[in-house]
């Protein structure tokens, strides 16, 4: 049995904890699957390095309206994935490299297998015994496969698995109707795959705020053939390739992707055994600075946030890094304006709470829009379904929530972000500063603006 100062299970955003101030300590790492976690290996990064290139190629239909006559010739699927990986499995592999073999890690163990608790910081990990006085649990998540006749035996594919492909299909159908249905749908229909989309709910991206759900079921429903409020009952497979029967109906398709949600890894991890709590969605239940109900014992990112978004994960490694340091001067995490965004056609992004939300708590609200094609560049674009919707206390002017939906919304909405977070109210953000003219940005400025404030 070899006991270690400190132990850190998952080496996406947990990897990211030590530094030079650890040189002391003995830790162990463990990692049952590549090194890097969801966003670097199979999330946040490789999907937008497929979403940039499917806007590129999207881009020839929404030119011709403006006077430019331009044709995609082609879509060098291999080249575009093998770009992606290319650049990110050598990241992956020199991460394990680092961490087992560079000098600089000496005081480092790697056990590459799974960890399950036996005891109070006691782990085994394939057979081996290790113990702790600290342990981090960063182990990430997995996506969620439903339990459909049939579907095992026709076969799937996850976000885990569809981006290495070996070749496009010429028919897609996506099972779901949330961030990650709504990003692959974009990237393979712009590469010129038929893409089905099947929600059980009668809107996708049914979370977002009723207003930008309901304007991105529209849009959707124009460029893919999507299916709502609609279960899938069996797959099987016929000679038209795989056959899926909804309620009601059946559709023919020639890959299924299953895009309904993912679950956090909390169940492989025997957590019972070392008194710590899980909520009923998985998640490992943590306090203000991220301790889990065990003594000794932290958790972060997918498997104890329900955000669950890298930037989130990250903030809560630095908020972990610095408890582990000075436990006599924890500091908590901050959660109160935790924003997301939908890489998909058209962007969307979010901050805050929505107005379904805002009404559910009983607040006082106020809310206003601004269309694209209501400013100078919106016109230029002639972009006529997006717009900015905000909400905001109208006796104080502090903003509540945001949302965008539109080009470039992840970068737009950056600037509300800040506003919410450091308290500057809606009147003073909209009239304290200078907005460039005539430059997206005017989209806040105008939204800002229209608010009904007292």
């Amino acid at each position: 049995m070899t006991n270690f100062d400190l132990v850190i299970i998952g080496t996406g955003s947990g990897n990211s904890i030590l530094d030079e101030r650890f040189r002391d300590w003995r830790v162990a790492i463990v990692e049952k699957g590549t090194f890097g976690g969801t966003c670097l290996n199979v999330g946040c990064i490789p999907t937008k390095m497929f979403v940039h290139p499917a806007d590129l190629a999207a881009m020839p239909a929404a030119a011709g309206r403006l006077g430019v006559d331009a044709t995609l010739d082609g879509v060098r699927w291999a080249d575009i994935r093998d770009r992606v990986f290319g650049r990110i499995d050598p990241i992956a592999a020199g991460g394990r490299e680092y961490r087992a073999n560079h000098t600089d890690n000496a005081n480092v163990t790697v056990y590459e297998g799974t960890a399950r608790f036996t005891g109070p910081r006691t782990l085994d990990v394939d057979g081996e015994t290790i113990t702790a006085d600290r342990i981090v649990l960063a182990a990430g998540g997995r996506a969620l496969v439903p339990a459909v006749p049939g579907l095992e035996e026709v076969g799937y594919h996850t976000s885990d698995t569809v981006m290495r492909l070996e070749k496009l299909p010429r028919r897609m159908t996506i099972i779901g109707s949330g961030f990650v249905s709504a990003e692959f749908a974009h990237v393979f229909s712009s590469f010129g795959v038929e893409v089905t989309v099947v929600a059980r709910s009668g809107a996708l991206l049914r979370r977002q705020d009723g207003d930008i759900s309901a304007r991105f079921t529209e849009l959707a429903a124009g460029r893919w053939d999507v299916r709502l409020n609609r279960k899938v009952l069996g797959a099987s497979r016929d000679a038209d390739g795989i056959r899926l029967d909804l309620d009601g109906e059946s559709l023919s398709t020639d890959l299924v992707l299953v895009a309904i949600g993912r679950v956090p890894n909390s169940d492989l991890l025997d957590l019972p055994a070392a008194g710590i709590d899980v909520a009923p969605s998985g998640h490992v239940v943590v306090d203000e600075f991220q301790r889990t109900t065990a003594a000794g014992v932290w958790a972060l990112g997918d498997l104890s946030s329900p955000f669950e978004l890298k930037h989130v994960a990250n903030h809560e490694a630095r908020v972990v890094q610095h408890n582990l340091l000075n436990p006599a001067a924890p500091i908590e995490a901050d959660h109160r304006f935790v924003p997301h965004a939908v890489f998909t056609s058209p962007q969307i992004a979010s901050v805050g709470i929505t107005e379904e939300q805002a009404r559910a708590r009983g607040l006082r609200y106020v809310t206003a829009k601004q269309d694209y094609a209501g400013i100078a560049y919106g016109w230029a674009m002639e972009d006529n379904t997006g717009f900015a919707k905000v909400l905001a206390d109208p006796a104080s002017g502090q903003l509540l929530g945001a949302h965008i939906i539109g080009p470039q919304a992840s970068t737009l909405i950056q600037p509300l972000i800040q506003a919410m977070s450091f308290g500057l109210d809606a009147r003073s953000m909209a009239r304290g500063q200078y907005w460039i003219h005539p430059a997206m940005p005017e989209l806040i400025e105008n939204a800002l603006l229209n608010l009904p404030l007292d």
